[in-house]
């Protein structure tokens, strides 16, 4: 399918999502959030993509969402509405099959961080900053960021962000943990590219299990988790990459995964 706010491409087991709004910074707008959904539901049972790189077009990530288009239709439901249709379309990316790789380019602000949050792993370019803003709209960050956010970078930071507003560079991202890698402009998204062959490299039942199971440990107690790792655990030992893993390491050679 071919969209009108973004692009999709595919390089082999890599997809490619490009924000592309650039004259608003590519804000999210309602067309935008409709054609996210569309692809999450796409990538829910597309077995032929493992990786996903997530990035924007022009000089921003995201500016978050598209206040001109919310003022334009201004009632006191319109925000309560809009994180009511975002905030599950980025639970659902969060929650694909696929491990996603946010390559922050530039700004990115309410919405936008939040899709990056979102993302398994992120990279930021050295242009890079970011933001919850939405306190300075009698709102809050709707889509997930109050909740992501403490994980991602603890309480006390979380609350400075959002009740201040305040954007913060890549360089105090990456020290605070929200990005885990800070790239010069020209090669970030060669470095998510890299990052994307070493994954693709990786047997893929492991490397969905690992992101499941450390997606469960943000939800539930200790023991539960645990339990589910162990279930994991059992599951891969019954695998063709697993025996291919302990061969290979037995016989000095490279393993070859397949999947099985």
């Amino acid at each position: 399918m071919t969209y009108r706010t973004m692009q999709f491409e595919t390089d082999g087991a890599l997809g490619v999502l490009t924000l592309n709004r650039q004259e608003r910074l590519n804000a999210i707008n309602r067309e935008m959030t409709g054609e996210l959904q569309d692809l999450a539901a796409r990538l829910e049972t597309d077995g032929g993509v493992r990786v996903l790189i997530v990035t924007g077009a022009g000089r921003a990530f995201c500016a978050g969402a598209d206040i001109k288009e919310r003022a334009e239709r201004l009632d006191d439901m319109a925000a309560a509405r809009t994180s009511a249709v975002l905030s599950p379309t980025f639970r659902r990316l969060e929650r694909l099959p696929q491990v996603s790789v946010a390559a922050v380019n530039g700004v990115a602000a309410g919405g936008g961080l939040e899709l990056a949050m979102a993302c398994d792993l992120r990279i930021a370019s050295t242009e890079a900053r970011m933001a919850l803003p939405e306190l300075t709209l009698g709102i809050l960050p709707g889509a997930g960021g109050t909740q992501r956010l403490p994980r991602l970078v603890g309480p006390a930071r979380a609350k400075e962000m959002m009740l201040f507003g305040k954007f913060i560079d890549a360089a105090t991202a990456e020290a605070w943990g929200l990005v885990n890698a800070v790239s010069a402009p020209g090669g970030l998204l060669t470095e998510a590219r890299a990052w994307a062959a070493r994954l693709l490299e990786m047997p893929p039942l492991s490397i969905a299990s690992i992101k499941n199971a450390v997606n469960v440990a943000m939800d539930v107690d200790l023991d539960s988790g645990i339990q589910y790792e162990q279930r994991c655990s059992a599951m891969l030992a019954l695998t063709e990459d697993r025996r291919e893993g302990h061969t290979a390491f037995a016989e000095k050679r490279p393993p070859v995964f397949v999947g099985r």
